[in-house]
């Protein structure tokens, strides 16, 4: 007897409109992928959102684990899915006023075996939007266009940025390249009119603050 898989036109409809428009249940589904022969996909992830709106997140595990047909291996794979999520989204909203409140967001890309450049959209209030990864580089370099910086912030009609990226060396003091770029980009920025608040440079254990440092930033900027 074959296991049910998640329902006809669930993954269809994420592939072709994004992962907002499941409803939970379906993304239980995406999650899990199958079923099994006493408990249709479809119960199951039913189950396990009731579940979860009814659990508190030491007692999440458990109480999974107690559905039947939710293993230890199911029960994990919805608790690491949410930890994940809450991990790469609890930046949204967080306020910013110093470099050290932005780099709890940003710290997971220091452990990077290549450079990753990053653009923080920040609204009125100097709220975090979105956090995006502009470009991908080498070990210790990577290619920076000023397209590539403003485009979500004018999408998000965002209100000001930071700049951030990771050096895999361990040494945060900017290249001379880095300096060139920033220097550009704020150049940039003051065309369209979409302020940089900072540059950041990270590692596992440090930063280096270019508007602290007061590298090309001054006060009339």
């Amino acid at each position: 007897m074959e296991l049910e898989k998640e329902k006809p036109g669930v993954r269809e409809k994420a592939l072709s409109h994004g992962m907002d428009f499941p409803d939970d249940i379906e993304l239980v589904m995406l999650i899990l992928g199958t079923g099994t022969k006493k408990m249709p996909i479809s119960t199951m992830a039913k189950k396990i959102v009731e579940t979860l709106d009814s659990s508190n997140s030491d007692q999440l595990v458990q109480n999974l684990v107690s559905l039947p047909g939710v293993g230890e291996g199911k029960a994990l794979a919805i608790a690491a899915a949410l930890e994940l999520g809450r991990r790469r989204n609890c930046f949204r909203g967080a306020h910013i006023n110093t470099p050290q409140s932005i780099i709890p967001f940003v710290r997971n890309y220091a452990i990077c075996s290549k450079e990753h450049f990053l653009v923080i959209t920040l609204n009125g209030g100097h709220d975090i939007i979105q956090i995006h990864i502009v470009s991908v580089g080498t070990v210790n370099r990577t290619i920076i266009h000023p397209r590539e910086i403003f485009t979500e912030a004018i999408k998000e009609n965002a209100a000001a940025i930071i700049l951030c990226h990771n050096h895999p060396s361990g040494r945060t003091m900017p290249s001379d390249e880095d300096i060139m770029t920033t220097e550009n980009l704020i150049q940039a920025s003051k065309i369209m009119g979409i302020p940089i608040l900072d540059h950041l440079i990270i590692d596992c254990s440090t930063y280096f603050s270019f508007m602290e440092h007061g590298l090309l930033f001054t006060a009339e900027d």
